[in-house]
């Protein structure tokens, strides 16, 4: 999905017809969609991925947790790793804003929609290993959800980008919270193994 949206901002393809109707329907600047889409600013999101891993490693650290310092290091890879792949695409797209926003490029894909999915969506991936009740696990999961749909809705509503530049930066985003999943999810799984008895691939027999 990620190359067909970028293939049509590119040659300026149909399904940006689509885009800007969307566009035109939704737009409505306002000071409810400023404060959505200023979730998504790096002054506000990033310290709350600061806060949520550092106190994922002082839990795994004080619980004597196998390898406790690799999911946050892997969530913050990930932070570190969005602007690698953003700047190069926003250059290279060289996409120009909505009516509202002044002349100039690099609109696609959305940086306020990345930062917000991977530094909330990381900190749900990664405090979701340290709760117990499936209560708990849902509220988290649907408070991820709803800031990332949040910041989402403010940009597009208050004009800060194309809907298509904020579907993009989910699915770029996807990408690496994938990744950090597969790292969290094996060593709950490895850590639920081992508190049940079972042996696990790293301790062998007990």
């Amino acid at each position: 999905m990620f190359l067909l949206i970028t293939r049509q901002v590119v040659t300026d393809g149909p399904l940006l017809r689509a885009d800007r109707r969307v566009s035109g329907e939704l737009l409505h600047p306002d000071r409810a969609s400023e404060l959505l889409s200023d979730l998504g600013n790096v002054q506000v999101a990033v310290p709350v991925l600061v806060v949520v891993l550092g106190y994922a490693a002082w839990r795994g650290r004080s619980e004597g947790a196998a390898r406790w310092w690799l999911p946050p290091l892997a969530a913050a890879l990930a932070m570190a790793l969005l602007p690698v792949f953003l700047v190069p695409l926003k250059v290279w797209t060289a996409r120009h804003g909505t009516a509202v926003m002044p002349p100039g490029v690099g609109y696609y894909p959305s940086g306020h929609t990345a930062t917000a999915s991977v530094s909330y969506g990381a900190s749900a991936l990664v405090l979701l290993q340290w709760l117990r009740t499936a209560l708990a696990r849902t509220a988290v999961a649907a408070l991820c959800a709803v800031l990332v749909l949040g910041v989402s809705y403010g940009l597009v509503r208050r004009g800060y980008h194309w809907p298509l530049d904020v579907v993009a930066s989910w699915c770029l985003s996807a990408v690496l919270l994938s990744v950090l999943w597969l790292v969290t999810g094996g060593l709950s799984r490895s850590r639920s193994r081992s508190s049940a008895g079972t042996p696990s691939s790293r301790t062998g027999p007990s």
